[in-house]
């Protein structure tokens, strides 16, 4: 048996740009996208903090170095510009793997640079704790 089990994400990156006109996906930073080990047309789920729509799309990539994280097509009417989102993506695990399993968790500031990269999360741990 297998189980969906979080393989990477991008945590509170801010929406930089949305475009309805878009065929459709999420343009991401090149750099973010590597640092998660995200690849361009992977399916992911994009869940917005500021007012909790959640949605699935794909990958685009941006330019490298840029902070790009531009919604595109229908979802764009689902978030603003300036709304903090988390970009996360899953894989099926083999249970005798789970234990072994861990995400990659991305760190970004205000400018959607990377501070951190990590491969746990902490129970109570809040935003911005060190």
């Amino acid at each position: 048996m297998t189980r969906e089990m979080l393989r990477a994400k991008v945590h509170r990156i801010t929406v930089t740009e949305c475009d309805v006109e878009y065929e459709g996906s999420l343009t991401l930073d090149r750099d973010l996208m590597d640092a998660c080990d995200m690849h361009a047309f992977e399916r992911i789920d994009v869940y917005d903090v500021d007012n909790a729509n959640r949605f699935s799309t794909y990958l685009i990539e941006g330019p490298r170095g840029s902070g790009a994280c531009c919604v595109n097509g229908a979802a764009a009417r689902l978030v603003a510009v300036g709304h903090k989102v988390i970009v996360a993506a899953y894989a099926a695990i083999d249970e005798s793997e789970i234990g072994k399993h861990l995400p990659k968790v991305v760190l970004v500031d205000e400018r959607n640079r990377i501070q951190a990269v990590k491969n746990h999360e902490g129970a109570g741990v809040k935003v911005g704790a060190a």
